[in-house]
């Protein structure tokens, strides 16, 4: 399934940027694709730029790759809820909030990225396992509607938002 594919009901609101961001490849091999184009990139960041902040009160590579990694369980979790038929609107969440408590710039940039594999690993074994009525199954989160599906292609999506945010503004 492509994003391509989605149907206009099935998300809406600023999850449509990510979707667009997330490109016209399919789910499952974007998900696993997008994780090693990830891990090569941040990589390839030189060793003095992973605590640097381009602006005052802004994060650090480190603090962006922890949200990511923060997002994708999230978003993780709603797929889960509506996967599993629950209609129950699901708040929100601060993301300012959670990147002040992390204590993200203290850890190895290894450690980060294994981090973000084992969730990513997790994501992927999860959307293998769904069928495609669970895959097509909406619910509310943040006040909009968005299916499964839908938050799949928003993981890779808000992915590669921050991997262009890194070369625009970190490198």
């Amino acid at each position: 399934m492509k994003a391509a594919e989605l149907l206009h009901n099935e998300y809406s609101g600023h999850f449509g940027t990510y979707i667009k961001a997330a490109g016209d490849g399919i789910l499952i091999e974007d998900l696993e694709i997008s994780l090693h184009e990830f891990i090569r990139f941040v990589q390839n960041i030189p060793m003095d730029k992973f605590d640097y902040r381009y602006a005052e009160g802004k994060w650090t590579i480190k603090d962006i790759i922890q949200h990511v990694i923060d997002t994708e369980r999230i978003f993780a979790y709603r797929a889960l809820r509506f996967s599993r038929n629950d209609k129950t609107p699901l708040p929100s969440f601060e993301e300012n909030d959670y990147a002040d408590n992390t204590d993200s710039n203290s850890r190895s940039i290894q450690d980060l990225l294994t981090e973000f594999s084992a969730v990513r690993h997790s994501t992927l074994l999860f959307y293998k396992s769904l069928s495609e009525e669970q895959l097509k199954r909406i619910g509310t989160a943040s006040g909009n509607q968005i299916s499964v599906r839908a938050l799949g292609f928003v993981m890779i999506g808000h992915q590669k938002h921050h991997q262009k945010v890194f070369e625009e503004r970190y490198l």
